[in-house]
């Protein structure tokens, strides 16, 4: 008996998953489901208040504040070097600088 090719598991897979999503629709549709059922909000909620999120939402509270320094010392360096540069021609243009 020969081995299986990729070309054969490729095509056993897609059948497999062809199969489970045509039962996993069907299921579905038979299925008498509230939309209530398919909201995050209430378990996002007490996850929330139970403080498993604490220290994810304060990883997330830091990272923003970090972006926004970071933000605020790359324009202040920009802005920097752009007096700078201004002075330097200032400079190098005057008369007396020539002599």
């Amino acid at each position: 008996m020969n081995a299986a090719t990729p070309a054969e598991w490729a095509e056993a897979l897609s059948l497999a998953l062809m199969l489970c999503g045509t039962a996993g629709g069907l299921f579905f549709l038979t299925v008498d489901a509230d939309p209530a059922d398919f909201d995050p909000r209430p378990a996002v909620r007490r996850a929330v208040e139970s403080g498993r999120l604490d220290p994810a939402l304060i990883a997330v509270v830091n990272a923003r504040h970090t972006a926004h320094d970071t933000g605020a010392r790359v324009r202040a360096v920009g802005r920097n070097t752009a007096v700078t540069a201004a002075a330097l021609c200032m400079l190098l243009t005057l008369p007396e600088a020539t002599r």
